[in-house]
This record gives C-alpha cells, structure tokens and sequence, in this order.
C-alpha cells in the first residue's frame, strides 16, 4: 500500500491562499453587484428589478472599491510590515496625483479632495483635511490589510491607519481600522461573532463606527418573518434619515456588518442584502463580500459571478489597468513553498 504524505504547513498556506482570493474577489463580486444599486433606496431598487438576486447590468465591473484596493494592495506587497507614511503619500503622487488626469479624476469626494491638496504641494497627513475625510473610501479598500495580516487584528488595523493617514481622518480611519480587523480575523476561520468582536476592538468604542457597527449587528441577530423585514431592520438602525451622504464610513461599516451578520457569513446571502439595503451599496456590498469570501474562502463565491470579474478598466485610477483583484491576493499570501514548517 502506497503511503501518502500529509503537509500540514502546504495545506494551511493552501486553505489561506483560497481565503485571500475569497476575500478580493468577494470584494470585486460586491462591488460589481452593488454598483447599478448606489445611491438608491430600497424602494427604487424593487420598483427597478424588484429584488436583485445576481447582475443587472449588461457588462459588471467593479468601480472606484476595486480599483483602490488594487492600488492599497500593490503598495502592501511591495512594503509589507515596513509600509510608511511616505510611502503611501509617494505611491499617491506616482500613482495618482501627478498624472495629467484632470482635477477630478480619482474617484469620490474624499480621494477627490486628497488628490487636490497633493497637487496643491501638502504633505500628509494635513492632506487629509478636507470636508470629506469620514468617507467610506478607506473601508472599501481596507480588505488588502486584512489579508496580508491573517489572524492578526491589531497588525492589520496598524497597517491601514498607516494607509489612510493620506486621505481619512477620525470615523474614516475607525472604519477602514474595522474592516481590516475583520478580514484578519475571517482569514483564519473566525465565525460572524469573532469577525464583529475583532472588528470592534480596533476601533474606540464611543465611536460613531462603532456604535452603528453595534446597530446593525444587533439588529441582523433578531428574528424577522422575511428577508425585506431584516434588511429594513439593519438598514434602519443605522441609516440616519435625511441625511445626504450615502459614503460616510460609520454608515457603510454598520451595513456592511450587519448584512455579514444577518447571512451568518454565507457569501451569497451578504452580498445580496447589502446590496438591496441601498445607500453606497458598491461600498456595503465590498466589505461583505470580502469579509464573507475571507471566511469561506473563493469556493463559495457562486461562479456565475466570479467569472464575470476580469482585470480592471481603469476608469477611476488608468494606472490601475489590467490588474486583477486574485494576483493582488496571491503577491499578500506567502507561497506554499515558503510556508512555515508545521
């Protein structure tokens, strides 16, 4: 009889390597799913397509979410651990601001505001005073931290705080802090709880994101008689009504995790409700589909939809082009050759 042998350290950095691609392609499936969606409520979204169950769009592609976790990714392979204020703020002017892109090119307010006060010769972290620094734009390109840092919160927190010192200040640290967190911790199997818990201890806990994360999350763990009454439920908890900005970290963070919570982590699930929740649904839609797709890894993202993501277009970021979201995710993961012994 042949005898097999077994490699604990080859499987452990295979099963990773899977959570990693779950994680950036959950995001770009999110993403790509989401976008037809942001900026409306849930009664447009039914009177359109009634409820979304997959693509609505003729051609999905991801947006802006993608495309900066491309760009935040690159930047972490090529730093790791040692990734420093100047090296974000150089990455930004080579990458971004000193192309001839026009004022404008870049994506939402907050990148858009960054952008100009690096043209404008500032330096970071002064950078990121602009009228829009509690934006979602860290969350949605946070995962990359996550991934790189595995089964290490605190790291990954550390690690995306450095990123976001360019462009976010305050709640839009908190929730790029707390969805990194999250991913680190999804990486390594964490259930729903452990993903909110390490989410939540990153980040102060009298915070706007936090308290919001606290919403959602207790509002998903109730019983409801259907999935609209859920969804209304999350989204309400969270949701401050009237108010104008649909990316505001606090916001987007608090769906995001609710809409995990209420799919106990099954991909489909958390991508679909966030995205049918409304508001910067490209954004909610990311940050589930990466925390879920870094617990389940990308064998549970439906193939229908993970077939249809190819390299980026570059229609925020040119520089970005061509670049695809599971070589990002295999330059964050170490080589089943360079794995630990077990």
């Amino acid at each position: 009889m042949e005898l097999i042998a077994c490699d604990p350290a080859r499987d452990e950095a295979a099963v990773l390597r899977d959570r990693a691609r779950g994680a950036l392609l959950g995001l770009a499936v999110g993403d790509a799913l989401g976008a037809p969606a942001e900026n409306m409520r849930p009664s447009e979204i039914r009177r359109r397509w009634g409820r979304i169950e997959g693509f609505v769009a003729d051609n999905p592609a991801g947006t802006d979410d993608t495309e900066y976790a491309i760009f935040s990714g690159l930047l972490l392979a090529r730093h790791g651990s040692a990734l420093t204020v100047a090296h974000v703020e150089k990455a930004w002017h080579h990458w971004l601001a000193d192309l001839d892109e026009g004022p404008f090119r870049g994506a939402g307010f907050s990148e858009r505001g960054t952008l100009e006060n690096l043209r404008r010769g500032l330096a970071a972290p002064i950078t990121a005073q602009h009228r829009h620094a509690w934006s979602d734009g860290l969350a949605m390109r946070a995962a990359p931290f996550g991934v790189f840092a595995a089964g290490r919160p605190e790291e990954a927190a550390r690690l995306v705080s450095v990123d976001g010192s360019v462009s976010h200040d305050g709640e839009g640290i908190y929730g790029g802090r707390a969805v990194a967190a999250g991913v680190a911790a999804a990486m390594t199997g964490a259930g729903p709880a452990s993903v909110v818990a390490a989410a939540l201890s990153v980040i102060p806990m009298d915070s706007w994101t936090a308290r919001t994360l606290r919403r959602g999350v207790v509002a998903a763990r109730r019983d409801y008689p259907d999935t609209l009454t859920r969804e209304r439920a999350v989204r309400s908890s969270v949701v401050i009504g009237g108010y104008p900005w649909t990316d505001l970290a606090p916001e987007a963070v608090g769906l995001a995790f609710g809409a995990f919570t209420a799919a106990r982590g099954d991909f489909r699930t958390s991508v679909l409700t966030a995205v049918n929740m409304g508001r910067d649904a490209d954004t909610t839609a990311a940050v589930a589909g990466a925390l879920a797709g870094a617990l389940a890894g990308a064998r549970a993202i439906p193939t229908e939809w993970s077939s249809a993501i190819g390299p980026v277009r570059g229609s925020c970021l040119p520089s970005m082009r061509g670049y695809h979201v599971l070589d990002i995710a295999d330059l964050l993961t170490p080589d089943e050759e360079e794995a630990p012994p077990a």
